[in-house]
């Protein structure tokens, strides 16, 4: 199983960022897949996650309105769409598969993830 992220940078706030995350080894359209971050110095928190078909999504409360996810099973692809970014959203952001039938209300708990991929960086400059 192997997941990869990638799309991050250095954007202003209120820029856009396009996060992507590629999936291998595994049966990619039975999974729920959730993104992640940590910030330098906190905890890791989950940001949203997806259902294996696409139809259902979540979202934590940080990030609602502003963020998308969405899925191609089709490309093994996952992405998470960050639109009117601000500082505190600089962070490494993962993704991450769970075994979990469905996606938890008000976005993804990390003890329910694992398999994870190595990070991608954003940074958010005010």
């Amino acid at each position: 199983v192997q997941l990869q992220a990638s799309g991050g940078g250095l954007v202003q706030a209120g820029g856009s960022l396009r996060l992507s995350c590629v999936a291998s080894g595994f049966t990619f359209s039975y999974y729920v897949i959730g993104w992640f971050r940590q910030a330098p110095g906190k905890e890791r928190e989950g940001v949203s996650c997806i259902s294996s078909s696409g139809g259902s999504t979540e979202y934590a409360a940080s990030v609602k309105g502003r963020f998308t996810i969405s899925r191609d099973n089709g490309l093994n692809t996952v992405y998470l769409q960050m639109d009117n970014l601000r500082p505190e959203d600089t962070a490494v952001y993962y993704c991450a598969r769970t075994n979990a039938p469905h996606c938890r209300v008000g976005g993804p708990a990390m003890r329910d993830y694992d398999y994870w991929g190595q990070g991608t960086q954003v940074t958010v400059s005010s």
